[in-house]
Formats: structure tokens, sequence, C-alpha cells
């Protein structure tokens, strides 16, 4: 079956793409240095993009701490209660805080839509509890996965190479046990790579795809697309990795933050798949749509390509 279901999705992607930076998400941070008990300085940056304004995100300290300028005052008791930043959702999918303790002790918290506020506790300690972890990492999985274009991208091949067919379940089933694999082996540190050639070989995996789907040649691709789907899902993985490595993993409830952070991007996956069967649902009757596969897989190989010349070149530079 042909799958004009993708021929729009798939060329609205590329388009609104970033170049090379598919796997960054949106991501502000906040660094916040203790420079006297109870005494704070703070600034913001961001991945990609000039630093947030006041107007962005607004931190809303806990109770007894008082801010101005880039100062926060917090006294005797010290930064302990409900911390938020306002704004969280709208320009940045995600604000990375940092803390840095007078005792030479650091965290990072991360703050999503879905958990947009984070206790603090004097201390480098992190006491949210499972529940916290869980809603937070889950969320940032989702995100993840949406706004990762080649990630999209490569389901999207997948889709055009298998079709709506049985086999699509065991596709999308070894991708998904792949990325697993190297996602957890390189968060925690078993498995380490430079991010250029693994986003490089992202980016090819998606143009070999493409290029598969463009003919009906019965090669090994298509005669076993599950085998090429886990050995570019290791690939991904590692892709996966390095964006949770800028997140930050909270040390008391790791495997949790892992496991939900897989099972977020698998969600966003699934809810990818099941869009364009819908879609598919939709416009399979009409003749002119099929016309569209070939020009729509050329567009996702170029912008593949495109990224795949940026990203060898980042590997030297």
């Amino acid at each position: 079956m042909r799958l004009a279901l993708l021929v729009l999705l798939a060329v609205l992607a590329p388009l609104l793409s970033p170049p090379a930076a598919a796997h960054e998400m949106t991501m502000a941070e906040m660094e916040l240095r203790e420079t006297a008990p109870g005494e704070f300085l703070y600034m913001w940056s961001a991945s990609n993009e000039k630093r947030p304004s006041t107007d962005d995100l607004v931190p809303q300290w806990p109770e007894g701490c008082t801010a101005e300028a880039n100062a926060v005052h917090c006294g005797a008791h010290g930064l302990r209660g409900m911390f938020s930043v306002d704004g969280v959702g709208k320009r940045y999918s995600a604000a990375l805080v940092k803390v840095y303790w007078l005792d030479g002790q650091s965290h990072v918290y991360t703050l999503t839509p879905g958990q947009p506020r984070v206790q603090l506790y004097g201390a480098a300690e992190d006491h949210r509890s499972m529940g916290e972890i869980a809603s937070a990492y889950t969320v940032l999985g989702i995100e993840h996965i949406l706004t990762g274009f080649d990630d999209l991208l490569f389901v999207f091949g997948l889709l055009f190479l298998v079709g709506f067919q049985r086999r699509l379940l065991w596709t999308i089933t070894a991708f998904t046990v792949a990325h697993s694999l190297t996602l957890a082996s390189a968060a925690l540190g078993l498995l380490t790579l430079r991010s250029p050639p693994v986003e490089a070989t992202i980016a090819l995996s998606i143009v070999l795809v493409a290029g598969e789907a463009l003919h009906e040649r019965m090669t090994l691709a298509r005669r076993y697309p599950a085998l090429l789907a886990f050995l570019f899902g290791l690939v991904h993985g590692l892709g996966f990795a390095g964006a949770l490595q800028e997140i930050g993993l909270p040390h008391n409830y790791l495997p949790t933050a892992l496991l939900t952070f897989n099972v977020g991007v698998e969600i966003g996956q699934v809810a990818t798949v099941s869009v364009a069967w819908l879609v598919w649902m939709g416009i399979r009757r009409w003749a002119w749509v099929e016309r569209l596969r070939t020009p729509a897989l050329y567009g996702i190989g170029s912008m593949a390509a495109y990224w795949s010349w940026l990203r060898v070149v980042a590997i030297f530079g």
C-alpha cells in the first residue's frame, strides 16, 4: 500500500525543521550559584538562541526569598520551598535550573509545562517523589520525539517503506527495542560516543530509508525492515541519550527517569503513527495524492542529506 497519507506531513516537516539541531529541544538554562549562606546569583542562557528576556521566563522564588537584578536573598532560612518559572511551555519547552550550593554540591532541576514547579530543600538532594519524576520525564520524552524532526522523518520513511501492514508493528517494535538499549547504556555511562558522528549517522539513516522507499526492488531493507529499524535504532538511541544528558538525571530515581523518558518517546512515536493512519484513511480515495509520494520522499532524503553534510563537517570542526 502506498502511503500517500504522509505526503503533507513529510513535506511540511523539513520546511519547518531547523537544519542541524534536530535533536535539540528549545530549552532555557538557569545557573543559580550560592555565594554565601542564603545568598545566590543567577543568570539565564538558552541553546541556539539569545538569552531569555524577563518577559519570556519569570522565576517565582520560594516564600521568604527576595530577588533584585540577578541576586536572590533567602537569609538564614535558605533556598527552601516551592520554586517555579512562569512562561515554560510557551517559547521554551523546558527550563533547566542548575543550582550550585556553597558546600560544592550541585543539582539540576527540570521544569516543564507538565511539571512547572519543584520543591527545593536548601541542599543538593532531590526529594521529589517517584511520581513527580515519572511525570516530568514522560512529558520530556514526548516533547523530544515530537520536536526531533530527524526522528519523525525516520519514522515517516519507515511508513513509506513498509506501509500499514502487519509487519509495521514488528518494524516499529524493533526500532523501540534498539533505541531503548542504547539510550539506557549511554545514560548510565556504559557507552560513550561523540555527538557529531552520532548525529551524522542519524541523518544518513534517513537518506537510506528514503532511498529504499523510492524503488520497489526486493533489497535487504525491503525483505527485513525490522532489521534495518533495529540497526539504526541503536544509533537513534544515542541521539536520545545526548538530549537526556543535557536535561540531567535525578540520582535517587535514575531508573524511573530513564524508563519514563523512554515511555514518553514511545507515546510520541505511537501518536505520530496513529495520526498518519487517520490522515491516510481520510485521503486514500484521492488519486492525485499518490503522485506526491515521490516528491515527498525526495524532500525527506534531500533534507536529511543536507543535515548529513553539516554534521559530517561538524565532526572535523
